[in-house]
């Protein structure tokens, strides 16, 4: 005897490109279709009729509970997307092993199915959205690349000014609300044209690098080190009173200038100047602050350079 032909409907169903699965209330299944079969192994005779957690454990059990119980108690669509919760079901996919993604990425619809105006069953549907989670994976990251590199001085690799500055603003407010401490060092190379004019520009960004490694490697994670532009550097300090910021400076200043500078086969002696200022009453803009450590910058070059002076 022939087995009875599948209706129009029913080949839809089994044809179609995305999973669809039925539950009851008793979270059993209703119906399994070809998607469904095909990415977990398991045909619908195995599946029909038993509770979904059966066959897969795994499964998030107390949010799959709460969505279905939501669909049948208000009788609306419900949905569930990637970005959420990249997927319900642990599926192979098919996309190369470096999108970064371990199971297909799925986009889930909740749709009541209702007889007599109550909600008897949940159509779930189970959408492959892989791909474009891929794709909005690696904008995102293209994206952050270039942010950061948009953040970065383009020589040194450290903050450019306008992150610099950006920060110190973000830094100065937050101090203006809560008080404490906020200290900025501003420093610059001595006689630095002098290495330009004598060893020429290629020596001369050598040691800009090598000077802004040496820094970058004694600073603290929550400090802020970037380049002013030419051979001007700052470093912003949150949480810390200005002694203690000169304390930073001397060590900033011993960093850069107890050992020279190997460039291109050139050993170049560098010794550096520093200003520093604080955060207090009275100093109404963090761009007065930053005046004032350039103040005390400049200072300490009339006093005769590689020294470090706090603005008083």
């Amino acid at each position: 005897m022939n087995a009875p032909a599948l209706s129009l409907s029913d080949l839809v169903v089994e044809r179609v490109g995305f999973g669809i699965f039925v539950l009851d209330r008793e979270m059993n299944v209703l119906m399994w279709n070809r998607f469904m079969q095909d990415h977990s192994g398991l045909a619908a005779e195995k599946v029909v009729g038993r509770p979904i957690f059966d066959n897969f454990p795994e499964l998030p059990r107390a949010w799959l509970s709460r969505k279905l119980e939501s669909v049948f108690q208000l009788g609306s669509f419900a949905f569930s997307s990637w970005e959420q919760r990249p997927y319900l079901f642990r599926f192979d996919h098919d996309r190369p092993i470096t999108g970064g993604v371990d199971f297909m990425q799925q986009d889930c619809t909740f749709m009541p199915l209702t007889r007599e105006r109550e909600v008897v069953a949940v159509c779930v549907t189970v959408s492959d959205v892989t791909h474009v989670s891929i794709v909005q994976r690696e904008r995102e990251e293209a994206v952050a690349k270039l942010q950061e590199y948009a953040d970065r001085d383009g020589l040194t690799g450290i903050a450019n000014r306008r992150f610099f500055e950006a920060r110190l603003s973000d830094e100065y407010t937050r101090w203006q609300r809560y008080g404490g401490d906020l200290s900025v060092l501003l420093f610059d190379l001595d006689h630095f044209k002098t290495i330009n004019d004598q060893f020429g520009h290629v020596v001369g960004d050598g040691v800009l690098r090598e000077m802004a490694q040496r820094v970058a490697d004694v600073v603290r994670v929550e400090d802020t080190f970037g380049r002013f532009g030419g051979e001007e550097f700052a470093l912003l300090l949150p949480g810390t009173p200005l002694g203690v910021a000169m304390q930073v400076a001397e060590k900033i200043r011993h960093t850069i200038g107890d050992a020279p500078v190997d460039v291109q086969g050139v050993s170049v002696p560098v010794t550096a100047s520093v200003g520093g200022a604080a955060a207090r009453a009275g100093v109404p803009t963090y761009e007065v602050l930053i005046n004032e450590a350039d103040a005390a910058l400049y200072s300490a070059k009339r006093q005769g350079r590689n020294r470090s002076i706090a603005f008083a």
